[in-house]
């Protein structure tokens, strides 16, 4: 069984023998959720690549201590897989952030397209964009991630076209598209964009904006996904022709 893994805010420079202390939510999720005990083993990650492994030395009222006993820093994943998520309707857009950050994503980008059912606006923004947050950073613990992903605040069209102009490869997912994701050169450093529609659709200035920023037109098959799952199904597909997948 995998040993639990916990959020710490910094592990910059801590070294084996060292005590770190976990606080707040994560402490009480620790100590009154999964019950952990003196003596038990646990990890923790401050989500910047260090990870550490050790058992619990004392536990408190939303406090822990454990004792570090061994110590792993991974460098940061190449490519860099950045997710252009289109705002879908209900629940679907925690559902699209979880399994991006499963699949190894760096960055997941709320983008309001223009036939986004779902509008972020006011405390409706704060509230769904704080749902995003949590269900990555949730997500990334169960995923063992060393590095956790973030969750840009909403993106316009104009902010998305500026993404994709500074990438090393983007890629617009399109069931129109002509060329499919098979007949892409992949890198394999740098950061690849891949932005995923709405429900209703993407419209014709907003692929003729992306492509004439860099971005290619692609399609994944002669299956339509829907917004929730199109995206880590691009990603799986071009992380198997990295370096990341082999």
């Amino acid at each position: 069984m995998s040993l639990p893994v916990h959020l710490v805010p910094d592990l910059a420079g801590v070294a084996v023998g060292a005590q770190v202390t976990v606080e707040g939510d994560e402490a009480h999720h620790a100590v009154a959720v999964r019950r952990l005990r003196v003596g038990e083993q646990v990890v923790l990650t401050d989500g910047a690549g260090t990870t550490v492994q050790g058992p619990v030395a004392s536990t408190g009222k939303r406090v822990l201590a454990v004792t570090v006993e061994s110590v792993r820093r991974a460098a940061a994943p190449e490519p860099a897989l950045v997710a252009v998520q289109a705002i879908p309707k209900g629940d679907r857009g925690e559902l699209a952030v979880e399994v991006l950050t499963e699949v190894g994503v760096a960055e997941i980008v709320p983008w309001a397209a223009a036939r986004s059912v779902a509008v972020w606006k006011g405390e409706r923004a704060a509230r769904s964009l704080g749902r995003w947050r949590a269900t990555a950073r949730e997500a990334a613990k169960q995923a063992r991630r060393a590095w956790f992903p973030s969750v840009a605040e909403v993106a316009s069209t104009a902010d998305v076209a500026a993404l994709v102009s500074g990438a090393g490869l983007a890629v617009v997912l399109h069931e129109d598209a002509t060329a499919p994701m098979a007949a892409l050169d992949v890198p394999t450093t740098g950061r690849i964009v891949v932005v995923v529609g709405p429900e209703g659709g993407l419209t014709d200035e907003e692929v003729e904006a992306f492509v004439a920023a860099g971005a290619v037109s692609v399609r994944l098959g002669a299956e339509v996904l829907r917004t929730s799952t199109a995206g880590v199904a691009a990603v799986a597909a071009l992380l198997a022709r990295t370096p990341r997948w082999r």
